[in-house]
């Protein structure tokens, strides 16, 4: 019979499942780990280090060669420091307090207007060209449906004209527009800003924005290329729009009825 000399008996059958359930669990911990490489060490309201980390300990560090010539990345994040010191202030002593901002909370990257310390690099496509660029600079695009907002008036949660819009930005390899260009003095300047599309209702007569106020524009993060734009660029412009919709007027941070 086979096996009954060289096996004896030994238990093939038990031997399948224990050899199952040490592969099982040798996945879950590593899953687990790998899942640990954003957010840990877990740290308390004020920042400072958790002292219950629960039962996985945190994963050595990988580094990842970038593409492009981009260097190297090593994670996990948690243990870079991203956490800076961040412009707020508990209320009360009690656990659990709400933390309110001391400072300009639209620029601060706190509550809605919080944002990630992404590359400072373009998003680059699969044949490694920016993805995001302005239409005015890519001759082979054109508006072929819906309403083109260019040349019209930009007009403020308050009902101030601020400008008006001057070019979009297309996500190239998606055929889509992804922020709105808003010439902010019209009269001479010629400052301007990024609106994302999502934050504008374009209307057949004018380009509004609910998110910000008249005075907020001055403010809006900007762009070191007139051509690209960064992945830490979008980040905070994305942040600062988010971040009117509750601080651009003290009244919406108000209880609402």
């Amino acid at each position: 019979m086979v096996g009954t000399e060289f096996f004896g008996n030994f238990d093939l059958a038990s031997a399948a499942i224990w050899l199952f359930w040490i592969f099982f669990a040798g996945l879950v911990y590593y899953l687990q780990t790998e899942n640990m490489r954003e957010g840990y060490p877990l740290v308390t309201d004020d920042g400072k280090e958790s002292p219950n980390q629960g039962p996985f300990p945190v994963p050595k560090d990988k580094t990842f060669h970038l593409r492009d010539g981009r260097g190297d990345l090593v994670v996990p994040s948690g243990q870079r420091g991203d956490r800076a010191d961040l412009a707020l202030a508990q209320t009360s002593t009690a656990a659990g307090s709400p933390y309110v901002p001391t400072g300009d909370p639209m620029l601060d990257g706190v509550g809605p207007g919080s944002w990630a310390p992404r590359n400072d690099h373009p998003e680059l496509d699969a044949h490694g060209h920016a993805k995001i660029k302005p239409l005015s600079m890519l001759d082979d695009f054109a508006v072929s449906s819906g309403t083109d907002p260019r040349g019209k008036a930009v007009v403020a949660a308050d009902g101030e004209v601020v400008g008006r819009v001057t070019d979009m930005w297309v996500d190239v390899p998606e055929q889509y527009v992804r922020y709105l260009t808003v010439d902010l003095n019209p009269e001479g300047t010629g400052k301007t800003c990024l609106i994302p599309a999502n934050f504008a209702r374009i209307k057949s007569d004018r380009v509004s924005v609910k998110s910000l106020y008249g005075a907020n524009f001055a403010n809006v993060p900007g762009t070191k290329s007139d051509s690209e734009i960064t992945l830490l660029e979008e980040e905070k412009i994305m942040a600062y729009y988010g971040g009117g919709t509750l601080y651009a007027d003290p009244k919406r941070a108000e209880p609402q009825i």
